[in-house]
């Protein structure tokens, strides 16, 4: 365990990574237990209010963060400094993409179904820092041979060639596949020769006069969010919480 620790963590010198990583997912996990505990009244916790303000916590999230990427830089990631900061900058980064909704609909969606993108892009984040950490370079870089690495020609093609792979998967609706294609170069193959997603910009470019591709488009989308909608929903709720029920809107405005 010890020679895997130092020939895996410190010799590429990936623990400022792990600490950010470690931080940022405890953060955001003890972020949600607090928040539901003040949704259901229990426990010693609450809002924090200034003066009648309702403090969200990607305020301090934004602070940790900025504390915590200027330190790395001033520490050069080296030492205690560089550790600390890596732990400050998971810290924020938790409290803020926990809040990620909140940002991206300038609302307090938290408890929406529109909060869900919050829980959402955690998992996502972790998975990615994850696979950093785990060895994989953006862009398929750590497939290439030492030789291949000297070859500038052949670096850049490889880069050019995934990123084009997972722009295409991009424009065809599938954000997650393209943006996991980035790390791992065949996951954005995969996405950019399936067919697009109903309303995607390619799809809407290219299928326009396709009556019969459009139709294998919006089947398979149907038995694909059937198959996986409601796993992925049970595993958002069980890591962020149930969000509010809708409000159904009643004819004359009422609800």
């Amino acid at each position: 365990m010890g020679h895997w620790w130092e020939r895996n963590i410190l010799e590429p010198g990936k623990l400022p990574l792990l600490l950010a990583l470690l931080a940022f997912v405890l953060t955001f996990l003890v972020t949600r237990v607090i928040t539901r505990l003040i949704r259901a009244g229990k426990g010693p916790f609450g809002n924090v209010r200034a003066g009648g303000l309702h403090i969200h916590h990607v305020v301090p999230g934004v602070v940790l963060t900025v504390v915590g990427g200027f330190g790395a830089v001033a520490s050069g990631r080296h030492g205690a400094g560089g550790a600390v900061s890596a732990v400050l900058f998971g810290m924020g980064a938790g409290l803020v993409l926990d809040e990620f909704a909140l940002i991206l609909h300038l609302d307090d969606v938290y408890w929406t179904e529109e909060g869900r993108k919050s829980v959402e892009v955690v998992v996502l984040t972790a998975a990615l820092v994850g696979l950093l950490l785990a060895g994989f370079a953006p862009f398929g870089v750590n497939d290439l041979s030492q030789q291949e690495l000297q070859n500038r020609g052949t670096v850049i093609s490889n880069i050019a060639g995934n990123f084009l792979f997972s722009l295409v998967a991009l424009s065809k609706g599938k954000a997650r596949t393209a943006v996991f294609g980035i790390v791992v170069p065949l996951v954005a193959l995969v996405g950019a020769i399936r067919l697009a997603r109903p309303g995607s910009p390619w799809a809407r470019r290219f299928y326009g006069r396709r009556p019969r591709a459009r139709a294998k488009a919006a089947l398979r989308a149907y038995r694909h969010d059937r198959r996986w909608a409601r796993p992925r929903r049970a595993l958002q709720d069980w890591i962020g919480g149930k969000p509010d029920p809708r409000s159904v809107r009643l004819p004359g405005g009422r609800r």
